[in-house]
C-alpha cells in the first residue's frame, strides 16, 4: 500500500489531538484511525463508510430492522 494522505476530521478539538482521520486507500476503501492511536486503523469499502455516516446524522444507527 502506497502511504495515506489522511484528513482530519472538521470536527476535531482545535489542538488535533482527538479526532478522527481518514484516508483514501484506492477508488474501492478508506482507511479509518483514531488520532490517539494512530498505528491502528480500520479498513472498509467507501459505500460501507457512507452507510455508518448516513446512520450517524439521521440517528438511525441501532435501530432494529423491520
Amino acid at each position: 500500500m502506497s502511504e495515506l494522505i489522511w484528513t482530519k476530521s472538521s470536527f476535531s478539538e482545535a489542538s488535533g489531538n482527538a479526532c478522527v482521520e481518514v484516508a483514501a486507500c484506492d477508488d474501492e476503501a478508506v482507511v479509518i484511525r483514531d488520532s490517539v492511536q494512530p498505528t491502528r486503523s480500520i479498513r472498509t469499502s467507501r459505500a460501507a463508510l457512507d452507510v455508518l455516516i448516513t446512520s450517524l446524522r439521521t440517528g438511525s444507527l441501532g435501530s432494529p430492522r423491520g
